[in-house]
Formats: structure tokens, C-alpha cells, sequence
């Protein structure tokens, strides 16, 4: 497999490089080449040149270097980003530990306190709030933003020349991702180092890159000036890549519902409880979602969105009774389901499904799909037997535009987009009246994205469904939804139709979540 095919490229000082394309196109494993990462006897370069210019003018060719080179230019003089900071950072090691471990390599002239204080001084030049405690701090004690400015400060705390970012602002809030985005973009020009940054997300190219590279099958397709190439594509990859942007795609006169809410949720709170002391007495409590009231009626979408911590993704749950609410009420097609227990709810389970963020860790990876979309209808008793259920999980699968044989295929076998779509058909397997979907299209390319996108607009209009689409994409809001509801700190700040609120949002946080969104149109004006 040519995971890269004769792709040429360079970064120079101050430069930001944009290398865009869908997953598996070589992208990430450019980037490895170059810190020399990829996995151990699993590959080779059969051809090619990687040379990093410092100093000195013959620069140091790291394409086959041995260990010793490659462990002084890591982390040194080539500093990376990865795309999700969890995995990244040491689970049982302090923040302060993490960071004083790459200048003992890297900076072995500094002494105990000089590296103290190196380390206070980088977390403060990420802004992260109170440098001298989270010194202390655990990652998980992060939210999602700081660890990212963790990352970024243990990327940059030796000053290397080069800096490589591999999507790093993917699964981010779009306020704190115009946060990193300005910080990297800062940071850059006060040292003037380079910087390789690979994404899908065209706005974010448009927002910070000087030039861009469009990769496809392992081949750098196009590359050019951002203005450029954004502006006036000519390969036919890159202007399908930007026709199949949400803000792009071509939107369909839309009636609006006169139905009787399919969904009602009437002054909802979900509160978790703050336990302290040796008898862990309860004194406080987290509101995490605050007297919130909501509907949705039949064949329409309502967009909920908001920043992570804001309590979307709780206030989804307790609607599906997945926990337990704290007070309020929610109503399925006009029944009251707050309290019902057991059997009761279980017999309602089918009429209201959800499609989660990852369909990797939803689906059970040591089922075929076959067996994931039939025990469903056999637990509610849908079909007289597996042979008919087969046959109705078959022209399901058509349904969400995959092939038949995909039954007998496990989910390991799948690409993202593929699995996703997957996820969709397990959800509609019952024939339910109500789904929420929950970030399902975050971490997908925008290809990808569009089929998805599509797919669920269509079904929604054809089959009569509600939908609940909790998301921080814009992008993804104008295109699928009618409605939207915007969350902050638990409580519903402003709601409307998706192009009234889009055009004039009246609430102060709804601008400044406006506001925050990197568009390929910025760039154009």
C-alpha cells in the first residue's frame, strides 16, 4: 500500500502549511515520516528526502537517521501536536511531571528550579489558569481546552523550529478552538518557527493558513497560496472537497410542522450532588441542567448547542431516561415517561432511539452487524422470525446506502463514515417516532459528513421522524436543522428558527458562538 506516493512539500520560518484531505490520505502519515514515528518494521521509504534546515545550511536529512539523531530533533527542534490530548498525556503523571520530563532530555543544562520555572512560565504563555496548581494536576482533572494548551506548551517548551499539528482542534468547542487557534497563531509569530498543520475543516485553513496542500491517495493533488486554492480550485478533489462544506450544500424549501409535539420537556433539572468530607455529606450541587423546556414535533430537527460543560449531552440523556432527572417533566407523543420504571419503559425503549459520537465503541465489536440489527427486533418482537428480520435489516442497510453483504461483516471492517451510517441503521432498526443524535458528524471528513447529512435530512422528511442533533458545527445547524436551542451553563438562552437565530441572534452568547466559527468565506471577504 502507498500510504504516501511521492508527495513534496516545505515549511519555512513563519509559515503555516495546511495539509487537507480526507482520512486516509496520507496526511497523518506524512507528518510521522518526518519524526520518524511510523510503527517498527511496518513500513519502508523506498524513495524521498526529509531535511530540517536550522542553522546551519545543509540542514539534517532525518528520512533513515538512526534513533539517536531522530531523539534529539523530537521534541527538541520538531515539536508535535496529536489530535486527542487523552490518549496523548500520561494518565499517572502530574502536568508539571509531563513537561519537566522533556527539558531532562532536551535540557539537561538546567537545574531543578530553572525548569520549575520554565514550565510555570509555558503553561501561562498557553493561558492556562493558575500555572503554579496545575503543575499538580492530574489530565483528567483538565477540561478538554486545557489539555489541548498542555499539549501546545509541552510542544513548544524547547522552542523547536518546526511545529506539526495534527488535528488538534477536531473534537473542541468552536470558542475554545478559535482560543487554540489564535494562541498557536501567536505563539508562531513571536518565534517565528514553522508550522505544518494538518486538518479537515476548511474554515480552520482559511483562518490560519499561508499555504495549503490537498492530499489524495498519498498524492499532494494540489498546493498553492491559501487565497489561491480556496478561492480558484482546479483539481476536481479540491472543489469537491469545498462543494461538499454544510454552509455549501443546496437546501430544500422546508414546511414547517403544525403537528402536535412529538417530544415535550416542561422545566427540566438534572442536578448532580457535591460530596465532601469523611462521611462524604452532600453540600453542594451541580446544576447541570437548569429548568430547560423543549420541543420537537414530527419531521423536523431541532439543533441543541452549546460549549462542552454547558449540559447538552446530560439534558439528551434524561430525555431518553438514561438517568434520572431531578425535576420537570418529559412527555413521548403526549404519555408522561419522567417516572415510569421497568417494563413500562422498556415497551417504549423502540419508539425513541439515539445515534452516539464514536459508532467505534457503540457498536460491539464481537457481533456482525447481522447479529447487531436483528436482536433488537427480536427482543421487541418485530418479525415472526429471524428470516424476516434478516430480510428487514437487509433493506435497512440499503436504506442507509450499504451494501447487503455488510451483514455478515464486523464493524472493525468499516470506515468511520461506514460505521456511522451503521449506527444510523441500528438506531431506525425499531421504528422509532424520536432520535437524538449526539456529535455524530464531529469527527468526520466533510465528504463524509455530506452523505451523512443528507441521509438524515432525507430520512427525517420521508419516514416523519424527530430529531434532536446536538452539535458545536454551525456549519452542520444551516443546512439540517429547522430549529435551534442554544444551551449555556444548563439553562436555554435563545431558541428559533435556524435562519432567524443564524441572521440576528438577539442573546449576547449566541454572538460571541457566532462569532467563533472559522468559515471559508472569511477568507473571501
Amino acid at each position: 500500500m502507498r500510504a504516501v506516493d511521492g508527495a513534496s512539500l516545505e515549511v519555512r520560518r513563519g509559515e503555516t502549511f495546511c495539509l487537507v484531505g480526507e482520512s486516509g490520505s496520507g496526511k497523518s502519515v506524512t507528518a510521522l515520516s518526518v519524526m520518524g514515528l511510523l510503527p517498527f518494521a511496518r513500513h519502508r521509504h523506498p524513495a524521498g528526502s526529509v531535511r530540517l534546515f536550522d542553522d546551519d545550511d545543509a540542514g539534517i536529512e532525518l528520512l533513515g537517521a538512526n534513533e539517536e539523531v531522530l531523539a534529539g530533533v523530537r521534541g527538541g527542534r520538531i515539536g508535535m501536536i496529536f489530535q486527542e490530548p487523552m490518549t496523548s498525556l500520561n494518565p499517572v503523571m502530574t502536568i508539571g511531571q509531563q513537561l519537566d520530563e522533556v527539558l531532562v532530555l532536551h535540557r539537561p543544562d538546567m537545574d531543578a528550579e530553572a525548569r520549575c520555572e520554565r514550565i510555570r512560565a509555558a503553561l501561562a504563555e498557553v493561558r492556562i489558569p493558575d500555572p503554579e496548581g496545575r503543575m499538580r494536576e492530574y489530565p483528567h482533572r483538565l477540561s478538554g481546552g486545557q489539555r489541548q494548551r498542555v499539549m501546545i506548551a509541552m510542544a513548544l517548551i524547547c522552542e523547536p523550529a518546526l511545529l506539526i499539528a495534527d488535528e488538534p482542534t477536531t473534537a473542541l468547542d468552536v470558542t475554545v478552538q478559535a482560543e487554540i487557534l489564535r494562541l498557536m497563531r501567536e505563539l508562531q509569530e513571536r518565534r517565528g518557527m514553522g508550522l505544518l498543520f494538518i486538518t479537515h475543516d476548511f474554515g480552520v485553513v482559511a483562518k490560519i493558513a499561508d499555504t495549503v496542500g490537498v492530499m489524495r491517495h498519498g498524492k499532494l493533488v494540489e498546493c498553492g497560496p491559501v487565497a489561491e486554492v480556496l478561492r480558484r480550485p482546479q483539481h476536481a478533489y479540491t472543489q469537491q472537497l469545498i462543494a461538499s462544506l454544510p454552509e455549501r450544500l443546496p437546501r430544500l424549501a422546508r414546511r414547517e410542522s403544525h403537528h402536535r409535539p412529538l417530544v415535550e420537556v416542561r422545566e427540566l433539572s438534572v442536578h448532580f450532588p457535591v460530596r465532601r468530607g469523611l462521611l462524604r455529606r452532600v453540600v453542594d450541587h451541580i446544576r447541570a441542567v437548569d429548568g430547560v423546556s423543549l420541543d420537537v414535533h414530527p419531521g423536523e430537527v431541532v439543533a441543541l448547542v452549546g460549549e462542552s460543560g454547558c449540559g447538552k449531552t446530560t439534558l439528551g440523556r434524561a430525555l431518553l431516561r438514561l438517568i434520572e432527572a431531578t425535576g420537570g417533566t418529559i412527555a413521548l407523543e403526549g404519555q408522561d415517561i419522567t417516572h415510569l420504571t421497568g417494563d413500562a419503559m422498556r415497551g417504549l425503549r423502540r419508539r425513541m432511539q439515539v445515534v452516539f459520537q464514536d459508532p467505534g465503541s457503540s457498536l460491539n465489536p464481537r457481533l456482525p452487524i447481522a447479529t447487531t440489527l436483528i436482536e433488537p427486533m427480536r427482543v421487541h418482537g418485530i418479525g415472526a422470525n429471524d428470516a424476516q428480520r434478516r430480510e428487514r435489516a437487509a433493506a435497512l442497510l440499503e436504506r442507509v446506502e450499504m451494501p447487503v453483504d455488510s451483514l455478515w461483516r464486523y464493524p472493525h471492517e468499516f470506515s468511520g463514515g461506514q460505521r456511522q451510517r451503521l449506527a444510523i441503521a441500528r438506531a431506525l432498526v425499531l421504528e422509532p417516532r424520536f432520535v437524538l443524535c449526539d456529535e455524530i458528524t464531529s469527527a468526520l471528513d466533510v465528504s463524509v459528513q455530506a452523505g451523512i447529512l443528507k441521509l438524515l435530512r432525507r430520512l427525517v422528511d420521508e419516514e416523519g421522524l424527530g430529531m434532536l442533533f446536538i452539535t458545536h458545527n454551525m456549519g452542520v445547524v444551516e443546512y439540517l436543522a429547522d430549529r435551534i436551542a442554544v444551551m449555556h451553563a444548563g439553562r436555554i438562552v435563545e431558541r428559533g428558527r435556524t435562519a432567524d437565530v443564524l441572521a440576528d441572534p438577539q442573546d449576547e452568547y449566541t454572538r460571541t458562538l457566532l462569532a467563533a466559527v472559522p468559515r471559508l468565506d472569511d477568507l473571501a471577504a
